[in-house]
């Protein structure tokens, strides 16, 4: 079979499509044919990185001993394992898996979902780690409520998107901070306020809220603290690296002062919350916003495009239909 290979230290161009051996299911996994598959920061933010974190997070020196990438993927199930139960073949499934940018992937049934019958497949590769990332984030560290105030800080990205829509399906009031370009795209996917950061600081503005989520920005871990309410919460799941080193480091320590609480999180594969995702796309709550689609001979060019710019939503790679 056809797949992306990692297949030496450097910039995206390292990253080849090349034949590898197809692979087989154990026990408890699905072989998926791939229809489609996204990119994360996981894959792209390694191409900014200096070298030494690179290897440690990838393994090996001259060259890295995980070759794979892309964790979403969407496709039809093609054989399953002796103890799989849930699913058989024809079955469209979606969820998380290394390796997704290939023509197939095996991945434990645990971590894949039924496929929304009203999403194509590149709209439902699109949502695994972004919309698990902001859900996990809003609910279980931020501790969402109705009627909350929340400031989604990097809206118009992957995670933002989603974190937008899940937040005003929990009832919240969400204020999205994203770039001049991203603005209609925050209205209409239900932001109640929108802030331009190119115009506006919203750590100056004097607003103060229940829930900030640091997908994106530049900003002290010391600001979000400022703007947030008594007993608020700020849950730094991206943006730059000192951004998401302060939330790691210093967070900890500023959540024993007062009653403020800083937190960091990775999102983790979790069937229930798949389920979950799939009812909110199906009851049309939540809506992936894809900003390009790339043939899967093409993941570099996507790669670049993710590092040299700021996407509206999700970039993701077509598998199925790409020509190969």
């Amino acid at each position: 079979m056809k797949a992306i290979v990692y297949t030496k230290f450097g910039p995206p161009d390292v990253l080849q499509l090349q034949e590898i051996e197809k692979p087989a299911p154990k026990e408890n996994e699905v072989l998926i044919k791939v229809h489609a598959a996204s990119l994360n920061a996981l894959d792209w933010r390694p191409f900014t990185m200096p070298l030494t974190f690179v290897r440690m997070m990838r393994g090996g020196t001259r060259e890295p001993k995980d070759k794979s990438i892309g964790v979403d993927v969407a496709g039809r199930v093609e054989a399953v394992g002796l103890t799989v139960n849930q699913f058989q073949p024809g079955d469209e499934v979606f969820g998380m898996r290394r390796g997704a940018c290939a023509e197939y992937v095996c991945a434990p049934e645990k971590s894949l979902a039924p496929k929304p019958d009203k999403l194509s497949f590149e709209a439902a590769a699109a949502v695994p780690v972004a919309a698990l990332t902001a859900l996990q984030a809003l609910r279980d560290k931020g501790k969402i409520q109705p009627g909350k105030k929340v400031l989604v800080n990097g809206a118009g990205g992957g995670v933002g998107t989603f974190a937008v829509q899940i937040a005003k399906s929990f009832g919240a009031e969400v204020t999205a901070v994203c770039s001049t370009r991203n603005q209609d795209t925050a209205r209409s996917i239900g932001a109640d306020h929108v802030i331009d950061y190119t115009q506006e600081d919203v750590t100056e503005k004097g607003q103060r809220y229940d829930l900030i989520l640091a997908v994106n920005g530049y900003h002290s871990i010391l600001h979000y603290r400022r703007v947030l309410r008594p007993n608020g919460i700020c849950v730094v799941i991206g943006g730059a690296m000192a951004q998401i080193f302060q939330g790691m480091l210093l967070g900890p320590f500023l959540s024993l002062v007062g009653n403020k609480k800083m937190r960091t999180m990775m999102p983790h594969a979790n069937q229930e919350d798949l389920v979950f995702l799939k009812e909110l796309l199906e009851a049309g709550k939540v809506v992936p916003v894809i900003d390009r689609c790339y043939p899967l001979g093409e993941v570099a060019e996507a790669v670049k495009y993710l590092v040299e710019g700021h996407p509206r939503g999700k970039v993701v790679i077509n598998v199925e239909g790409s020509e190969t």
